[in-house]
């Protein structure tokens, strides 16, 4: 089955919270050699700081951004998509494809620091805070290091966990039809969503979809240049900087 979603696909968003983490964990490790494929989303709170003072380059201050913003604040969702080299996804011999949602629990709105409009908007997708509170995962479960302090660092981190990564909203640049965020590329790609906006889950199945069909469509089959470059951070001027 193609990671396309194509009419009439069954496909199954496996909801993780701390009861049954174990029991997913297990899961993936059997089928992550078999499909290494990864399309990754994440809900947060948005975007509540900005940097100050002088940067050298706008990258700098991007990744001055993005470091402020992931130390201070707390993941909601994370979506994985896995699929193998021609877009199947995982069934576990159940006719249902599978892809998971991880559902956090420390954001707490009563408690932490939100963009008002960030989270207006997951509250209409259907992300229940409390339930996240009171069943989702222990975020020290996935890891609870700071962002390196430099992005030579964060880019070194990349390089060992994500060897062979690609960032679709950086692959858009070289697509001269596409722009917009995921929901306007996936209009225009002409892919179809299966689950929830802005949920992570289906999130990350759209990216994994988009992916492909950019792919075959723009760069007949080959992404490989374009490997290892986070839109707005180290490239500058078309040149890979880190």
């Amino acid at each position: 089955m193609s990671a396309v979603p194509k009419s009439g696909d069954t496909i199954q968003i496996r909801e993780v919270w701390s009861d049954n983490l174990e029991e997913e964990f297990a899961l993936i490790r059997q089928i992550v050699d078999e499909y290494p494929y990864v399309a990754m989303d994440t809900e947060f709170p948005g975007i509540v700081l900005r940097p100050v003072g002088s940067f050298k380059t706008n990258a700098e201050y991007n990744y001055q951004t993005l470091k402020s913003n992931v130390d201070l604040l707390k993941l909601i969702q994370l979506g994985l998509t896995f699929s193998d080299e021609h877009g199947n996804l995982p069934t576990f011999d159940t006719g249902l494809q599978c892809i998971w949602q991880f559902n956090f629990r420390e954001f707490n709105p009563q408690d932490d620091v939100f963009a008002n409009d960030s989270i207006e908007l997951l509250r209409q997708s259907g992300i229940d805070f409390k339930k996240n509170i009171e069943k989702g995962v222990d975020a020290q479960r996935f890891g609870s290091c700071s962002c390196r302090r430099t992005q030579a660092g964060f880019f070194e981190l990349i390089n060992l966990y994500f060897p062979t990564l690609y960032d679709i909203k950086h692959l858009m640049k070289f697509c001269n039809s596409l722009h917009g965020g995921l929901n306007k590329l996936a209009e225009l790609l002409e892919v179809e969503r299966v689950g929830i906006c802005h949920q992570a889950g289906s999130d990350s199945l759209l990216t994994a979809a988009a992916f492909r069909k950019m792919k075959e469509l723009f760069f007949n089959g080959s992404t490989e240049r374009y490997t290892g470059v986070l839109y707005g951070l180290a490239v500058e001027n078309g040149i890979n900087t880190h």
